[in-house]
C-alpha cells in the first residue's frame, strides 16, 4: 500500500546562517565540530495505508559530524502523544524510512538510533514564525528572514535543496533550547529553515 503525507516543517541547527550542509545537499562541512539539529514536522493531511494520520506531529533531533554524508549520525525522534497506537506505528515506519521515501534516504547515514519518545507537542506555524514546544525537552522558535530593503516582503528563499523540500525559507531561531536524548544545547540566533512538504512513496 502506498502513503502521502504533507504539512509545513521547521529546523533550527547550530550552523550560522544559511546553513552549508543542507544547502549542498550534504556534501559540504557545518561550521563548527558538530551539528545539532530539530526537525519538526506537523502532519496537516495524509494517509498511511489505511490509517489517517492528519493533525499530528514528529520531530526528529540529531547529533552529527560537520560533514554530514559521512554518517555516524546519532538520532532520536519524538511521537506526539495524540496519536493513537496504529498512527504512532504508521507515522514512526515512514519517519525511520522503512517505508521509503525521503527519510529512507537519511537511514544509511544513522551510526546510533538515541530513542523514540511519546510526548506532547505544541506546533504553531504563523506563516513567517514557527513555534514548537514538545514537553519539558525542546523549546524552539524561529522567524524567517526578511531584509528591511526586500520591498516585496517574500524574504528568503533557498531553491533547490531537495529534502525535505525543493525550496526552503531561510531565517533564524528566536528562540531554542534542547534536552533530549543525551542532548543539550542551545541555537538560539542560528540558522533555522521552514517550508510545505509533501511526500509519498
Amino acid at each position: 500500500m502506498a502513503w502521502r503525507i504533507e504539512g509545513t516543517y521547521f529546523e533550527n541547527c547550530n550552523c550560522n546562517m544559511v546553513c552549508p550542509c543542507s544547502t549542498s545537499g550534504l556534501s559540504a562541512p557545518a561550521d563548527y565540530d558538530r551539528c545539532r539539529v530539530v526537525l519538526a514536522f506537523h502532519v496537516a493531511s495524509g494517509q498511511v495505508d489505511d490509517v489517517d494520520v492528519s493533525g499530528l506531529t514528529v520531530a526528529v533531533v540529531a547529533d552529527t559530524p560537520p560533514l554530514m554524508s559521512e554518517g555516524g549520525w546519532r538520532m532520536g525522534l519524538f511521537m506526539d502523544e495524540a496519536a493513537s497506537p496504529e498512527q504512532a506505528e504508521s507515522l514512526g515506519a515512514v519517519f525511520s524510512g522503512q517505508r521509503g521515501g525521503p527519510m529512507e534516504g537519511l537511514g544509511p547515514l544513522v551510526g546510533e538510533m538515541l530513542g523514540l519518545e511519546v510526548a506532547r507537542i505544541e506546533y504553531v506555524d504563523d506563516g513567517r514564525t514557527h513555534r514548537v514546544r514538545i514537553g519539558d525537552a525542546i523549546d524552539l522558535e524561529v522567524e524567517d528572514f526578511v531584509s528591511p530593503l526586500d520591498a516585496t516582503g517574500k524574504g528568503i528563499r533557498v531553491s533547490g535543496v531537495g529534502f525535505p523540500a525543493d525550496t526552503l525559507a531561510a531565517g533564524t531561531a528566536t528562540r531554542s533550547r534542547v534536552n533530549a536524548f543525551g542532548l543539550e544545547f542551545e541555537n538560539e540566533g542560528k540558522n533555522a529553515f521552514s517550508a510545505p512538504f509533501s511526500w509519498a512513496a
